[in-house]
């Protein structure tokens, strides 16, 4: 407990930030499309610059953490989140505010790498799922911050006022880190340093491991839904097809935070106790994605009883987040001076899948007129969710088919 309070919560405030950042415009997502006049494919845009930043930074976060350790990353990428939530606090127009998305997820980007790669140098390796997984529920609070409480005092503060108070907490949080964490464990040596070129290239076995080609897919499927509809779609989902108005649909994405907080912590912990006991962790997100797959037939027959919905939505995130576990299973397939690496590859894999699919799904609901009360037609949610779930099956065969030499 004394590492955990000294080493890992201590980062757990970035992967708060991260939570915020991502649910934040599924509330005040109708805002600022009414504020700035957008479709919804430039909604899917503005919600993707996030997770194409987030994307793009994370081979070289990744390599940064295995070379210059994670207080020093952190502290920089926390204040770099800091200057991106000013910049949307602060935006004139939807440009502007493209921008500070862009750089806000640059800033949050390593939350989820710093504490596995921490928890590599600080824990046995059978315990790393269980400690990301723990880490993870904690920062999840920042989810359950930007539904029913931000909801609450969007009337007073206003969306800016949200992006304000999302500064503030960055800025904390990068005086924690610097103050608590420690450079490296006791009597622990550095990495041997060689050429950039050769760390870089480190990356090419890592895409070309027969594990990760054989996962990769399913699992950043699986992962990615949860992103890209917390991240946008839930809210307008549960507008459009649910028929909610803003306080039921807080409650309802308060519902799909909870989920990710439990599916986190409870699938950590069942997969370091499998793993303790001989069995294979990596059974954890193989029922996570069975279960993502049932909640999406249930959500395309669109049930209108809330508490339907509430299970639904809360099945489908905890299912999906299950993902940090087969990071943390195929990170111990390298040497531990790659853990970084192997945890940003996965989740480039993953992001970028992200980025794909938030602005498909805005294409394809701009096939059909906007209705009458300026939301998108509930047939084209329901042919978006049969799409990923196509999708998923193609992934599953492959993950089924995919060669399995030196796995």
């Amino acid at each position: 407990m004394r590492t955990f309070s000294r080493v890992t919560l201590p980062l757990t405030a970035v992967v708060f930030l991260n939570q915020a950042g991502r649910i934040v415009l599924a509330v005040v997502g109708p805002a600022l499309a009414l504020e700035f006049g957008l479709s919804a494919s430039g909604l899917g845009a503005l919600a993707a610059a996030f997770f194409a930043a987030y994307a793009l930074a994370q081979l070289p976060i990744g390599l940064a953490f295995d070379l210059y350790g994670v207080r020093r990353v952190q502290v920089v990428l926390s204040l770099l989140a800091a200057l991106g939530f000013l910049l949307c606090a602060l935006a004139p127009d939807a440009l502007v505010l493209a921008a500070g998305r862009f750089v806000s997820g640059i800033g949050i980007a390593g939350a989820l790498i710093g504490i596995m790669k921490s928890g590599a140098q600080w824990y046995p390796p059978h315990r790393l799922a269980a400690v990301t997984g723990a880490a993870i529920f904690i920062g999840a609070v920042g989810g359950l911050a930007t539904t029913v409480p931000v909801q609450a005092v969007l009337p007073l503060i206003g969306w800016r006022g949200t992006f304000l108070a999302l500064t503030l907490l960055a800025c904390l949080g990068a005086a924690w880190i610097h103050l608590s964490v420690p450079l490296a464990p006791p009597g622990a040596r550095p990495p041997p340093r060689r050429r950039l070129g050769a760390e870089i290239a480190e990356f090419g076995r890592i895409f070309a491991h027969p594990r990760f080609l054989r996962f990769t897919p399913a699992v950043a499927l699986a992962s990615g839904l949860v992103f890209t509809y917390q991240g946008l779609w839930a809210g307008p989902w549960l507008r459009d097809v649910a028929g909610l108005g803003g306080e039921p649909r807080a409650t309802i994405l308060l519902f799909y935070a909870l989920g990710m907080m439990c599916g986190s912590l409870v699938g950590g912990q069942v997969a370091s106790a499998l793993q303790h006991r001989g069995f294979d962790p990596m059974l954890v997100p193989f029922a996570g994605m069975a279960l993502i797959a049932a909640a999406q037939l249930g959500l395309i027959l669109a049930p209108r009883d809330p508490v339907a919905l509430a299970a639904l939505w809360f099945c489908f995130a905890a299912s999906g987040s299950t993902g940090p576990v087969a990071y943390a299973a195929l990170a111990q397939r390298f040497p531990p001076e790659l853990t970084g690496r192997v945890a940003t590859a996965m989740n480039f894999s993953m992001l970028a899948l992200v980025f794909v699919l938030q602005n498909l799904i805005g294409v394809i609901l701009d096939l059909w007129p906007r209705t009458a009360a300026g939301g998108w037609d509930p047939a084209g949610y329901g042919w978006a969710l049969g799409l990923t779930l196509a999708l998923q099956a193609l992934a599953a065969f492959w993950m089924l088919a995919a060669p399995r030499r030196a796995d």
